[in-house]
């Protein structure tokens, strides 16, 4: 069967060849009637169009590449949906990889995707090694980075303070009341953003003459059965806590099963506390304490960034969009 060309999308649509090619680029200097008009014709038409060609003549494709540590924690998927959001009537479109917070995965990854000539890219952190900075600096295509302010950023930055988060939260459970607390997290090494909270939690502890009187950490990545064993572990060592700070929300919720499997009232005697503000946390069988990160529109404001850059590289678009997260669930003991 004969492939639909462009002059006969631009004939059935009664524009011009070089129109319907902006138009299908969705170029912002074609009205929206205009661009309707041709994107249904190439749909009655079946066609399909040549990217490569494209990106060849102009050196670069309408690819906006995003790169995540991973897709098993609902975290990064309402990222990825935000992303497509932000990208939508752009005529960009989102390519991304997994790096499984490994770094040199992470750079290859980079490297393979740059390959590509996109027009921007989308990175998850602030503290990627030398070599891939390097690498992300002479791409000379915008820079996104999300999720992290605690950093010197390549380009553009997108995202909040985990300092912040950490110091915020320890300061709200002080007020409340809460005075002995303990730890639990997974992977700190490679969730450098987990390790930023830790560490702001514990400034503020430190500020005020107290410490985690337990602490149970493991190299696996988080899940609701690893909060759940670390938790009865921290317990089981010192069951007088009266707080316990994690990691995120899916080791919190592990953490809420141990304490109601050992019979604790939740969160009279002991409040549980986690990071994200996943729904997750609104189902479970009693409250938990969280800080709620605004993940979705934070990967909203990276793709709407990433597209005025690559639309006007000259323009004044802000180099940093700083969010604050939520603080819920926390009451007096």
């Amino acid at each position: 069967m004969r492939k639909s060309t462009l002059e006969e999308v631009a004939a059935a649509a009664g524009v011009s060849k070089m129109t319907a090619s902006r138009a299908l680029r969705g170029t912002p200097d074609v009205s929206k009637d205009t661009r309707e008009k041709v994107l249904l014709a190439a749909e009655r038409l079946s066609y399909v169009g040549n990217r490569l060609a494209l990106s060849l003549s102009l050196q670069r494709t309408n690819l906006v590449a995003v790169v995540v540590p991973s897709m098993s924690n609902i975290v990064f998927p309402e990222v990825l949906t935000g992303i497509s959001v932000g990208l939508e009537g752009s005529g960009m479109q989102a390519v991304f990889g997994i790096s499984d917070y490994d770094l040199a995965k992470e750079r290859n990854i980079i490297r393979d995707i740059l390959s590509w000539q996109p027009a921007a890219i989308i990175i998850t952190g602030l503290d990627q090694p030398e070599d891939t900075v390097r690498m992300l600096q002479n791409a000379t295509i915008p820079v996104i980075q999300i999720m992290d302010l605690d950093g010197t950023p390549i380009d553009f930055n997108v995202g909040l303070s985990h300092g912040k988060a950490g110091e915020d939260m320890a300061r709200a459970l002080l007020a409340a009341g809460r005075r002995r607390f303990g730890y639990v997290g997974s992977a700190l090494d490679r969730d450098t953003r987990a390790a930023k909270r830790k560490a702001g939690f514990e400034r503020v502890l430190r500020e005020n003459g107290l410490y985690f009187m337990q602490q149970q950490a493991d190299d696996a990545f988080s899940s609701i059965t690893l909060g759940k064993r670390l938790t009865t572990a921290i317990l089981t060592a010192d069951p007088n806590l009266d707080c316990v700070y994690y990691s995120n929300d899916d080791m919190a919720a592990g953490g809420l099963f141990a304490c109601m499997e050992l019979g604790l009232s939740i969160p009279e005697k002991i409040l549980i506390v986690g990071f994200n503000g996943l729904d997750l946390a609104s189902a479970l069988p009693a409250r938990i304490a969280t800080s709620r990160s605004p993940r979705r529109v934070m990967g909203e404001a990276a793709a709407k960034l990433a597209c005025k850059a690559i639309a006007e590289p000259e323009g004044e678009q802000p180099k940093i969009i700083a969010f604050t997260p939520e603080i819920t669930g926390i009451c007096e003991p």
